[in-house]
């Protein structure tokens, strides 16, 4: 009826330190991304589609954050990691169906950086409010009934043996381990959901980021050509690290490993892209920066 997340257990003298810096992490991801997404719904100069993506991703990030750290905060607070067999079937989903959410919007995003360099006569036609609206909210709703069938099928399993997940959130495979069953079409569906939510937005944003470096290359001003590389490259550093530890975790074939480079894999797309993501995407950005100080300033 219940699950035990072990989380960080066996690093006990750790658990008030690890407890502040996640707080603190946590903090920071609401601040940052909240913010984001306020001054683009409020400063007029902020209301074109680049924005609307960059709010929809902001409140994104706060969501598929809010499915793992508040419960892990607990956890380590409290020292209490008892987690009923429903609460952990609803924050595999939510977790399942935002990250596929993410990847899918950073794909949506990739592909309009592409349209704004590679064809931007072209621009105002492709990239309008109505084909914002459509991308933004397939890349939300497409995944649900893949995740809840997903979720389904791994607790429709019996648990029968140990009910100590070895991880800090109710995450797939560390589930997975503990069902009695036959897990091989569960498995096979890991690896089909992973491919199209993992793997194929990652080989678009590749492709899309390859176009625009041809593109980069061709400029004339060497100074233009070190601002677009120091943008895209800021922007891949991120895209690599979020794609190439969850492409790690999922799609690596199921060999002995270590749980603790599972949880450390999960650490990088589930707190520190997050976190990074609002600094690469926005914070960097003239107007969004011009807005935040007239939203201080008021």
């Amino acid at each position: 009826m219940e699950f035990i997340l072990l989380g960080f257990a066996d690093i006990p003298h750790l658990q008030w330190f690890l407890f502040g810096l996640f707080l603190i992490i946590y903090i920071i991801i609401l601040m940052s991304n909240g913010t984001i997404f306020l001054i683009t719904k409020i400063d007029p100069a902020l209301q074109s589609p680049v924005y609307f993506f960059l709010a929809n991703f902001s409140f994104l990030e706060i969501c598929f954050v809010t499915a793992t750290l508040p419960r892990m905060l607990m956890n380590l607070g409290t020292q209490r990691r008892r987690i009923s067999l429903v609460a952990c079937a609803t924050q595999m989903c939510f977790f399942l169906l935002f990250g596929g959410t993410e990847c899918l919007l950073l794909a949506v995003l990739a592909y309009y950086r592409y349209v704004a360099i590679c064809n931007p006569l072209n621009y105002p036609l492709v990239v309008n409010r109505r084909v914002c609206i459509q991308l933004v909210t397939g890349s939300w709703t497409i995944g649900i009934p893949l995740m809840i069938v997903q979720t389904y099928q791994i607790f429709s399993l019996p648990f029968c043996g140990s009910n100590q997940i070895d991880h800090f959130f109710c995450d797939i495979l560390p589930v997975l381990k503990l069902a009695c069953g036959d897990t091989f079409v569960n498995m096979m569906l890991v690896y089909t959901i992973a491919l199209l939510f993992v793997m194929v937005p990652f080989l678009w944003i590749l492709g899309s980021y390859s176009k625009i470096m041809c593109i980069i290359l061709k400029l004339s001003s060497a100074t233009s050509r070190a601002k677009a590389f120091s943008t895209c490259s800021s922007h891949l550093m991120v895209v690599v690290l979020f794609f190439g530890s969850a492409i790690i975790t999922y799609l690596r074939p199921n060999t002995r490993h270590s749980e603790g480079t599972g949880k450390m894999l999960s650490l990088f797309y589930t707190i520190l892209t997050p976190i990074f993501n609002p600094m690469i995407y926005c914070l960097r950005n003239k107007d969004v920066i011009m807005a935040l100080r007239k939203l201080l300033c008021k």
